[in-house]
């Protein structure tokens, strides 16, 4: 756990309660915690955000699960944020970013068709190149100019676009289209051409799987037109950033936005949002998204170590969290309600502990 700056104590400490309750409930695996220190408020104190011990304990954990990082008013010398995350994104080659977006019923939506009620897709956001390579790399030509230098490769590219297949493979299994939008900008720059290139050259290799190519500004406006219509999307790291941040729009906000960031031995898992602190303390903090990516974690056990009491843990906690909205009586302060950190964990955790959501989950996995 890093459980980092203004809200993200908060939220962690609440994914914890809940993860344990999800613990005991299925019953047939242990939840061992290690809490790290890192982020912004660190960097005050020590001159370092992300410690060479914290880092090295990092990788030897079977998943991280972080709160927040970074502060707006603390930065690095040449104006950057602080973002240890992107640390581990780097150090860890966590190169798949996925971030789902889903309405909860109960819950006011900004879009006024009904049709947004129907809201499920998945973005996938290669997290280890693009625009963002030049992170730490920018070329100053005094104050006449300064260059950031975009880079696509073949091998990261690959294995992005495998990810997003597959995952539309498995989503189909579960009742959704199957199919991942490319979204790009190749009408323009070479760079994407390259990108939607390779895309092509592995979209052969799923024949059960549609595959549909978007620019990225299409992308944008279908997101308030017809957002109902994508199912998987995968994307360079910039646009992934940018448009991940509009799709939690359309469904509440960045309190109901989850994210894994994914690699071949190591993951994290963080909620979308920022470290809030303008309400760091005031107990208005929406712990949804960390329960969502403290699923999403369990999922990615269960996987990983052949655990299927971490998959039907990672179900359990899915269908609690939409339980809770389900008669429409908790809304969120972000959303113009009065429910903040400690009741929407209370409630969740009631539901939890219902037989009645354990049956839900029970009937959706045979449903299958």
């Amino acid at each position: 756990m890093l459980p980092g700056d203004g809200i993200g104590p908060e939220v962690v400490s609440a994914c914890l309660e809940v993860l344990d309750a999800v613990r005991d409930a299925v019953g047939g695996v242990s939840l061992e915690y290690d809490s790290l220190e890192a982020g912004a408020a660190l960097y005050t104190l020590t001159g370092e955000s992300l410690p060479v011990e914290t880092l090295r304990r990092a990788g030897e954990a079977d998943a991280v699960l972080l709160g927040a990082m970074g502060m707006p008013d603390i930065r690095y010398p040449d104006g950057t944020e602080i973002a240890p995350q992107l640390d581990l994104r780097e150090r860890f080659e966590l190169f798949a970013g996925v971030r789902p977006v889903k309405t909860f019923a109960g819950l006011p939506l900004p879009l006024a068709d009904p049709r947004a009620a129907e809201i499920d897709f998945v973005i996938v956001r290669e997290s280890t190149e693009g625009l963002f390579a030049a992170r730490g790399r920018t070329v100053r030509e005094g104050d006449r100019a300064v260059r950031d230098t975009m880079v696509i490769t073949r091998e990261a590219s690959e294995r992005l676009f495998h990810y997003a297949f597959r995952l539309a493979r498995r989503r189909k299994e579960q009742g959704r289209p199957g199919t991942v939008t490319l979204v790009d900008k190749a009408n323009v720059l070479g760079a994407f051409a390259f990108f939607r290139g390779i895309f092509d050259e592995c979209a052969r290799q799923y024949p059960d799987v549609e595959a549909q190519r978007s620019y990225v500004d299409a992308t944008g406006l279908n997101f308030v037109k017809k957002p109902w219509d994508f199912d998987v999307l995968v994307t360079e790291n910039m646009f992934g950033d940018i448009l991940s941040d509009v799709a939690a729009g359309l469904v509440g906000g960045m309190g109901l936005a989850p994210s894994g960031d994914i690699g071949e031995e190591h993951a994290v898992f963080q909620p979308c949002h920022g470290s809030a602190p303008d309400i760091a303390g005031l107990g208005h903090a929406n712990p949804v998204a960390t329960l969502l990516s403290g699923a999403m974690m369990l999922e990615w056990l269960g996987e990983r170590h052949d655990s299927p009491a971490c998959d039907l843990g990672a179900r359990l906690l899915r269908a609690a969290v939409g339980r809770a909205f389900a008669e429409g009586e908790l809304v969120p302060f972000e959303l113009g309600g009065d429910a903040g950190t400690e009741a929407i964990t209370r409630r969740v955790l009631e539901c939890v502990r219902s037989p009645e959501t354990r049956r839900e989950v029970e009937i959706s996995k045979g449903s299958r």
